[in-house]
């Protein structure tokens, strides 16, 4: 007996493992790219590429440079998820991830404004406008692989992988960046700022022979709808809105979570130094943390620990800022690692459960327009707003507080709205399941 189990349990362990370098690697290049294209405009970019600006000014449109990578997203995940309904998986996972790679590779290859004037600017903004657009198409590919290749009983947790390619990706930037940073300021104005985007190019090709070996696909074409998003549009408007209310909610608080947070601590006189060891110990908790909650999802549901999680999770502000006030860095990294993990509540769980809701000829083209919007929407303002926030109201961060209780309040309800899918059968999921007169069918038969 012990001698066939053990093999079995190996050859769970290799799929496991392959398909998480597989569907979070890409995840991982993105946040990867988001941690060192958000250092670079705050310490290079603003000199190279707006020096007509004062440095604030500077500073502030070159963030709003890296923000226009959210417009392209909902395009990128309508497009990409298209072909990924029509014609498969495999071929716009590979696609998406040359695409994010070329892009992060070229803006390290970019002129400054001193060589070639505003056609400088203008490269920067157009190659972070291609990277949203694939970036757009990673996500729902990537977190599909490994929901559809799950054991029945593990989709939550295979799903989560792509969630933690995300605390991954952001522990590889910091470390890269930093490193970068100990040379001379001259050095890094004239070259050094391009290595960590030529590494995160070159890191691709990695990925992209991962992806590259998967195993074939049957072709979608006669299964897939002409245009898989009207259909899903047509068959579960309900879910499509619901699905956008959960990604806005979510990537509202996630960014107040990880870029407002940071900013706030640096506003109280916490050093850079300082800022990046919560920094890092905040990614290490998250990435921990997500498959966790992504397992627990797979016991007890994804609905309990999205809602529990994320209601604790906005509640939890009113603590934070309290704990950082203190100026007292243990009890700040304590504070950063608890926004952290219950940040990866909801993140551990969102690819299954949104993903779930959707039946497999129109999942790609779901998931990714539905979660991308409610990211553009959410994410792409969430910092800008909590930061208004906080003038608003003379630094005190109570306003940043109460918008992300509303945002956690979003989230819920919608989550709450969805249906319960972590015992539906792979092949059942997005099938309308039949009317029942009790009263747990009302929200069945009409989810579906």
């Amino acid at each position: 007996m012990t001698e066939t189990v053990r093999p079995s349990m190996k050859a769970q362990v290799a799929t496991a493992t392959r398909t998480f370098f597989i569907s979070g690697f890409g995840t991982a290049l993105e946040f990867y790219d988001f941690i060192i294209y958000g250092l670079a405009a705050a310490l290079v970019f603003p000199s190279l590429f707006f020096p007509s600006f004062d440095p604030a000014l500077g500073t502030l449109v070159a963030f709003a440079a890296f923000g226009s990578g959210f417009i392209a997203r909902p395009l990128g995940g309508i497009v990409i998820g298209h072909f990924g309904d029509r014609i498969g998986r495999k071929a716009m996972l590979v696609l998406t991830l040359l695409i994010m790679g070329a892009s992060t590779f070229l803006i390290g290859c970019l002129p400054d404004y001193r060589t070639v004037g505003v056609a400088a600017p203008v490269m920067l903004v157009v190659l972070r406008l291609v990277q949203g657009f694939a970036a757009g198409g990673e996500w729902g590919g990537a977190s599909l692989f490994g929901i559809e290749n799950a054991p029945e009983n593990r989709r939550g947790l295979w799903g989560s992988f792509t969630s933690a390619g995300i605390g991954i990706g952001s522990l590889l930037g910091t470390g890269v960046f930093t490193l970068i940073t100990l040379l001379p300021e001259d050095q890094l104005q004239n070259w050094a700022w391009r290595v960590p985007f030529w590494l995160g190019g070159l890191l691709v090709l990695a990925g992209v022979v991962a992806r590259s070996r998967m195993p074939r696909e049957e072709r979608r074409t006669e299964h897939a709808p002409r245009v898989p998003i009207l259909e899903s549009i047509k068959r579960h408007p309900r879910q499509m809105l619901l699905a956008i209310g959960v990604a806005f909610g979510y990537n509202t608080l996630a960014y107040i979570g990880t870029i407002f947070t940071v900013t706030y601590a640096e506003e109280l006189g916490y050093s850079h130094t300082e800022s990046l060891l919560l920094q890092v110990a905040g990614s290490v908790a998250f990435t921990l943390a997500v498959p966790v909650m992504a397992l627990l999802s797979d016991k007890i549901g994804r609905k309990p620990v999205v809602i529990l999680g994320t209601l604790v999770y906005g509640a939890f502000f009113f603590a934070y800022f309290p704990m950082v006030d203190g100026h007292i860095l243990a009890l700040a990294t304590v504070a950063y690692i608890l926004v952290n993990v219950l940040m990866a509540a909801p993140q551990g769980c969102i690819p299954a459960f949104l993903g779930e809701q959707f039946a497999s000829a129109t999942r790609y083209s779901s998931i990714s327009a539905t979660y991308q919007t409610g990211a553009a929407l959410g994410g792409g303002t969430a910092a800008t707003t909590a930061t208004a926030l906080f003038i608003a109201f003379d630094g005190n961060p109570i306003g940043v507080g109460l918008y992300s209780a509303a945002a956690a309040l979003v989230l819920s309800l919608c989550a709450w709205g969805l249906r319960e899918t972590f015992k539906v059968p792979t092949a059942e999921l997005g099938i309308r399941p039949p009317a029942r007169r009790d009263a747990g069918a009302v929200l069945d038969t009409t989810a579906g």
